[in-house]
């Protein structure tokens, strides 16, 4: 099943300046948030956008199940994007992750939501499971 999406885009190039990103070159931050309200729009709702050192997230829950819609760019680039689905563990030491399957309407309402925007080209999806 594909997980991880790459694909091209101005929409998303930072606003703010180099100091105020999470850091040097890691951006995603106007991804994750278009991404969150594109796809409430879609009916899937998900959690505002959070960071981490490597870039942004939402979180998106059903059932006991957590997953995140990682998001940043691609090799220092502003226009490179890539998404993957991260399955969270419900156990310690990584074990018990949630399935794939339970996913599949987030990748579906992402896929929708790419697909439909002129902006965004080159779109490639893969199985690359985090």
């Amino acid at each position: 099943m594909d997980t991880c999406v790459s694909f091209k885009s101005h929409l998303f190039e930072p606003f703010l300046s180099e100091e105020r990103q999470v850091n040097p070159c890691v951006y995603g931050a106007e991804l994750a948030w278009w991404l969150s309200r594109e796809l409430a729009l879609e009916g899937i709702e998900t959690t505002y956008p959070n960071n981490e050192d490597w870039g942004w997230f939402i979180e998106f829950f059903i059932d006991d199940n957590e997953y995140w819609l990682c998001c940043g760019n691609v090799d220092d680039s502003k226009s490179k994007w890539r998404v993957y689905l991260d399955c969270k563990a419900k156990s310690m030491f990584g074990r018990n992750k949630a399935p794939v399957e339970k996913a599949v309407p987030l990748l579906v309402a992402l896929k929708t939501v790419l697909n439909r925007h002129a902006e965004i080209s080159n779109i490639v999806w893969s199985n690359e499971i985090a």
